[in-house]
């Protein structure tokens, strides 16, 4: 699944930088996960940057884009270049 950003967020900042992909970004009220380009950091890390660095625990796996963990780095693989 890609993650999501719930409207808990308090605009830190502290997240966009983590993203290795550049899902994430300032939406109209809080940031907001771009779930083409989200692949939980399957490919980067073992734990997803944002979770680790979010101070209020604001992000969570968005329901709506479930994918598998093969579906994510095959999603890596295509925005890295590796495919």
């Amino acid at each position: 699944m890609a993650l999501m950003i719930t409207d808990e967020c308090i605009n830190c900042d502290v997240c966009e930088p983590e993203c290795p992909n550049g899902a994430i970004s300032q939406g109209e009220e809080i940031y907001q996960i771009n779930p083409d380009l989200c692949t939980e950091c399957v490919g980067h890390y073992d734990e997803p940057q944002c979770q680790q660095v979010c101070p209020v625990d604001c992000i969570p796996l968005n329901p709506a884009h479930k994918e598998s963990k093969e579906e994510l780095m095959a999603k890596y693989k295509i925005i890295s270049g590796k495919a």
